[in-house]
């Protein structure tokens, strides 16, 4: 199944412009708002600890100049609202000499995204960027956030109508 992917195509078209080795860097709110737990400075010793706590994405990338972790992580910095939402943290590896307990577990091959659900399972594997759009599609299919936006106990959201 494909789903859209105009939006990465506008953004590869829109960040061409952009010379390589140029930080990314996003607007001033959604910067603030990144450092609230969305993105992950250092991964948890075991994704475990977030197991009923959290939905993880995972960006692995060979580099981090690699031009399609950039496209992810401009999309996911876009739009953290949507994440935090949806109870999501994310996670990158662009190291693939330290052999990291993330590339261990997901064994990666340059460039994936990995979605794991709050049960721990893998929810999407994708060699390809994904915008939050995409990736909040997935979420939102799953039993688990379903009966989350059924039950407001359950989980009471950030930001209503994601």
């Amino acid at each position: 199944m494909v789903l859209a992917s105009a939006p990465l195509m506008a953004q590869e078209a829109s960040s061409a412009a952009t010379p390589v080795g140029t930080p990314v860097v996003a607007p001033a709110e959604t910067a603030t708002q990144a450092t609230d737990g969305i993105f992950l400075e250092t991964a948890p010793e075991a994704l475990e600890d977030l197991r009923w706590q959290k939905r993880i994405v995972v960006v692995f990338a060979d580099s981090p100049e690699d031009p399609q972790f950039r496209r992810q992580m401009e999309s996911l910095l876009r739009d953290p609202q949507a994440l935090a939402y949806r109870d999501v943290v994310v996670l990158t590896d662009t190291d693939p000499a330290a052999q990291s307990a993330l590339r261990q577990t997901f064994r990666p091959f340059g460039f994936m995204m990995v979605l794991v659900g709050k049960d721990g399972q893998i929810k999407l594997r994708k060699p390809l960027p994904w915008d939050v759009r995409e990736i909040s599609r997935v979420i939102d299919k799953t039993p688990l956030r379903q009966q989350e936006l059924r039950d407001p106990g359950l989980r009471g959201g950030l930001v209503p109508g994601r």
